[in-house]
């Protein structure tokens, strides 16, 4: 498996953990900060103004004045400051003090529950076991798909990087069909024949489409409900995204997986030319690659278009004869967002 897929599959299936364990120390370590702020046990007095300082406007510009003061307690004088306190306040008056009993020059104009520090403790707790918790299952996760799916080893990349070349491997084409209102795809031979296609015979809006699949070499037909593309990321983070549409009524990488297929991304080394390698049961299977809508190097010469499109055009090489398999993968590539995939 390639660089790009293990930080990309690490990125993707810890997203949530990765954002809940920092908010949950960070909530845990401010809780026991507040601890040393707690004024539940503070004791109310009267104090009064000796200095009102000139008022400073705030960023909603609400007033907000410095205030000197004086109270007693047990007899003895004490003085202290209030800082920025909204309202209108005059040298003389009466205002409220909760002072500290151990130590009277300890003052606030405002008591604090200890319940505020235990709830931000509490919410950071639960935040980190989630975290931990979700983590834990992101790993436990791509270790079963290893089990069910095995990516490429390296004996099997070199196979993947060589196969053009191999005896016995054959190219082919996906395509769009070029219909605009029920589009569908094909697989061509090197001939543009089409050997795979499958119809789309109900496009919706809402709800699940219907294609129709046909096997030309076989004569087999069937059709199949395909959903409409979800996509779902974590704060947006390119390497998070990860999309899907249900085919009769599974998510198609949950499918293709359990046939055991299995596809790795090189993003970077040719990008935006991506390449898609494809394992079956860890075995190689097909390599993938975006191209243009003229695949046929004459054809590119003629019509002079050589910027990969993607989503639509691809070529594909493999020595399988299991078309239903290789046109369903290019089938969920073409169809879902994500440039990183399973």
């Amino acid at each position: 498996m390639s660089f790009e897929n293990k930080y990309a599959r690490f990125m993707r299936n810890t997203g949530p953990g990765r954002f809940l364990l920092p908010v949950g120390i960070v909530l845990i370590v401010f809780g026991v900060i507040l601890f040393g702020f707690k004024t539940d046990n503070y004791l109310e007095t009267t104090g009064k103004i000796t200095s009102v300082s000139d008022g400073v406007a705030d960023q909603e510009g609400q007033m907000q004045y410095d205030l000197t003061l004086t109270f007693s307690v047990d007899g003895k004088d004490y003085e202290t400051e209030f800082m920025n306190m909204d309202g209108s306040y005059n040298v003389g008056e009466s205002i409220k003090v909760f002072y500290d009993p151990a130590d009277p020059s300890k003052t606030t104009n405002s008591k604090m529950n200890a319940i505020i520090p235990f709830a931000f403790i509490g919410v950071g707790a639960a935040a980190l076991i989630f975290g931990v918790y979700m983590t834990v299952s992101a790993f436990k996760k791509s270790k079963e798909l290893d089990n069910i799916a095995p990516p490429a080893d390296d004996r099997t990349q070199a196979e993947l990087v060589n196969i053009k070349t191999a005896p016995g491997v054959t190219e082919y084409y996906f395509r769009l069909d070029g219909k605009m209102t029920k589009p569908g795809y094909v697989i061509e031979d090197a001939d543009r024949n089409i050997l795979y296609e499958a119809k789309m015979l109900k496009n919706s809006l809402v709800g699940a489409r219907t294609y129709e699949f046909t096997d030309h070499r076989t004569g087999y037909v069937q059709q199949h409900d395909v959903g409409h593309v979800m996509t779902s990321s974590f704060n947006d983070e390119f390497f998070s995204v990860k999309s899907w549409f249900k085919f009769d009524g599974e998510k198609i990488w949950d499918l293709l997986h359990s046939q055991g297929l299995r596809m790795s991304t090189s993003l970077f080394s040719r990008f935006p030319n991506l390449i898609y390698d494809v394992t079956k049961n860890g075995s190689a299977f097909a390599r993938i690659e975006s191209c243009s809508k003229y695949v046929h190097e004459d054809e590119e010469a003629q019509h002079k278009l050589t910027v990969p499109m993607g989503k639509m055009f691809y070529r594909c090489w493999t020595a399988s004869d299991d078309l239903e398999s290789l046109f369903l993968i290019m089938f969920a590539v073409s169809e879902c967002e994500q440039a990183v995939v399973e």
